[in-house]
């Protein structure tokens, strides 16, 4: 059973905002300063924008969005393309999907001004606010089933291969998600760390790589190119059916993975769901606006929310840069620890 707790692993604990699991009342903003009052698809008040074409079209004349990598290029754009004609019909702007190859491509877009917002994870964000000098904002996350508003990291390997525990692990070969997924690479790599573990290829595990995203990794486990794979899941709900949402849920979905196939053998703490992000240059009523639509997307077009959620919670919730500000540490921590071993 998953403990939503604080997200502590040793020195996790020490770091700001690691409070992300409490439960979803209006006024409660997890690491969040104080005064900011978060609002939620659960509102009363939450309406999808009327259509039309808006005054801020004037300086965006063209809404593009950027997809993360971590899925294969047919099925990602299959899963956004009612949420990208939505977002056209409402706004009566041209919108369109900036599909990178990989977690980078997205921070590299934003850095370049190529996209206005994104769904992503929170260590992209943290690199991509890290990057542009605090030119990104998140607007709001995903909220789960139970009105938290984290996931977790797993570290899974086949059913078949004996290994029950962190502890056989020792000697074997694991697969990273990206070099910028949280869940996939960061979050692990310090949470073990943290457990007197050496995350180097050669030390504890025999051999890391990665896989080149998240469906990729598992497939590289399912094909027995490594003996364990770390990816993201809700963590709620049914495990054999890959729980309510995340990479192991949508595997299934589309016939990928059978969990009985998988076994699960270390999980992080929670995680603050990634955000909704958008550029700070952009005008305030653009921003506005992108925040109501998916504040009331999963009211009024569930199909589309669960399409592009990999799944269903409860909606959204509007969130805060200081609750991601312990990532933006954990990342400045792993670069230097990067410097150290070059």
């Amino acid at each position: 059973m998953i403990t939503r707790r604080i997200i502590g692993l040793g020195a996790m604990a020490a770091l700001p905002g690691m409070a992300l699991a409490q439960p979803a009342a209006r006024d409660l903003a997890p690491g969040a300063p104080a005064g900011f009052r978060a609002r939620r698809t659960l509102d009363a008040d939450v309406t999808m924008p009327s259509p039309g074409r808006r005054p801020w079209a004037a300086q965006v004349p063209q809404i593009r969005v950027g997809l993360l990598g971590g899925e294969n290029e047919a099925d990602r754009m299959g899963r956004f393309g009612a949420y990208q004609a939505l977002i056209q019909q409402t706004f009566d702007v041209p919108v369109r999907l900036f599909a990178a190859s990989d977690y980078a491509g997205v921070l590299q877009a934003f850095s370049a001004r190529q996209v206005e917002f994104a769904s992503m994870g929170p260590s992209v964000y943290a690199g991509t606010w890290i990057d542009t000098n605090g030119g990104v904002e998140p607007l709001l996350v995903a909220e789960e089933r139970d009105g938290s508003i984290s996931y977790i990291a797993v570290m899974v390997v086949r059913a078949d291969s004996g290994i029950t525990n962190l502890e056989q692990m020792r000697g074997r070969s694991l697969a990273w998600a990206d070099a910028n997924s949280t869940s996939g690479y960061l979050v692990p790599r310090f949470a073990l760390r943290r457990q007197g573990l050496g995350v180097e290829s050669g030390q504890y595990f025999s051999r890391t790589g990665f896989g080149g995203g998240h469906e990729q990794a598992i497939v590289a486990l399912l094909q027995r190119q490594f003996d364990a794979a770390v990816t993201w899941t809700s963590g709620q709900g049914d495990v054999n059916e890959g729980h309510t949402r995340g990479n192991l849920r949508a595997m299934v979905d589309k016939g990928m993975l059978n969990m009985r196939d998988l076994r699960i053998i270390w999980q992080s703490d929670p995680i603050i769901n990634g955000p909704i992000t958008a550029r700070t240059d952009l005008p305030q009523a653009f921003r506005d606006d992108i925040t109501n639509f998916h504040l009331a997307l999963p009211k009024t077009h569930p199909q589309i929310y669960q399409q592009i959620e990999r799944g269903g919670g409860t909606g959204y919730r509007t969130v805060h840069h200081q609750q991601f500000q312990f990532l933006v540490e954990m990342r400045r921590e792993e670069a230097a620890e990067r410097r150290r071993r070059s």
